[in-house]
């Protein structure tokens, strides 16, 4: 078989050139939006080996994705996940362009030097709040000075380009919006703004009542800055603006306000080996059983891969109020 990059299109037309794998379902915060205070994580048995994401890599890069997303839970919590990304890294020479991570920053202060010499190019960085207190209310374990100095030793490696991810919740942060502009303005960050993504059950505070749109957030900007649309992307779907006289760029990505399907280009691996279609579907294929029942056997797995194309939906069905279309919690899915 010799698969080419028009293999991964979904009924629709949309090519998938994009895949996030999360490495784990663990994570060493606990942030209110992503999971609840009490989690039960799975067995190791059932999270595909460090091995098996390598081998998920050769495979999505021989159908034609370019851009792979280490995510987690929290990535940089796993075991040896520089060698992942050693590995993962040598796929360039086989057409990969990108490979990048999303992080808590909690673990960049020791890693961020090997991540960049083991192929890792971009790395995007969770920031919810400039405050300590309210970080630590946000994260409920997280220390927002272990982030920043996470932050300083990603610049410190060489990392271009670093995104602070900010999710926003009304009531919560959302008064924050301009000063984390200005924190990323000030430190030559890239920055994106997110309205929270509706997955698993949570008991911290009430989705309709803390939504926050990116209307709402461009609109609070818009008060003290300039907001130029730019047409510039990083392959995902954060929208980006650029103000002028700054190197930063800032992003919306805002599944409630302004849906993004109709362009999707991504698939998720779920921790236990899961390939999602669609981060607000259920629509999925088990690519762990694959693996198993038939290791070394490349064009089977591929197969499988393509096949999924078919099952890919045309969006999701995100809603603010009642149960949740979705019970598994971002931390699950791959974030």
């Amino acid at each position: 078989m010799n698969p080419s990059s028009a293999d991964l299109v979904d009924r629709f037309g949309r090519q998938v050139n994009y895949v996030r794998f999360s490495v784990t379902d663990r994570c060493d915060f606990r942030c209110v939006y992503c999971m609840s205070e009490r989690m039960t994580f799975l067995p190791r048995a059932r999270v595909l080996t460090l091995e098996e994401l390598a081998t998920l890599g050769r495979a999505f890069v021989a159908l034609g994705v370019r851009k792979i997303r280490l995510t987690g839970g929290e990535p940089l919590v796993r075991q040896n996940i520089v060698w992942l990304c050693r590995e993962l890294g040598r796929l360039r020479e086989s057409g990969l362009a990108e490979l990048v991570i999303t992080t808590n920053g909690s673990q960049l202060e020791r890693l961020a030097g090997d991540l960049q010499a083991s192929g890792v190019a971009r790395i995007n960085i969770s920031l919810d709040s400039l405050q300590p207190y309210r970080f630590r209310n946000l994260s409920r374990t997280g220390e927002l000075e272990q982030v920043l100095r996470g932050i300083r030793a990603a610049q410190a490696a060489g990392f271009q380009r670093i995104k602070l991810n900010a999710v926003i919740l009304k009531g919560r942060n959302h008064d924050e919006v301009v000063d984390l502009a200005r924190f990323a303005i000030a430190n030559g960050l890239d920055l994106s703004y997110i309205e929270a993504m509706p997955l698993g059950m949570i008991t911290d505070h009430d989705r309709a009542e803390a939504y926050y749109s990116g209307d709402a957030i461009r609109a609070d900007l818009a008060r003290v800055f300039t907001l130029t649309p730019s047409t510039e992307t990083t392959g995902g779907p954060s929208r980006y603006y650029r103000i002028p006289g700054t190197v930063s760029r800032i992003g919306f990505i805002s599944p409630h306000s302004h849906n993004f399907c109709s362009d999707c280009n991504r698939v998720r691996v779920s921790a236990e080996g899961r390939l999602l279609l669609c981060l607000g579907q259920e629509h999925s294929v088990d690519l762990r059983r694959v693996l198993r029942a038939h290791p070394g056997d490349p064009d089977r797995l591929q197969q499988t891969i393509i096949a999924a194309m078919n099952l890919k939906p045309r969006g999701h069905e995100f809603q603010l109020t009642g149960q949740p279309v979705i019970l598994r919690h971002m931390s699950h899915t791959g974030g």
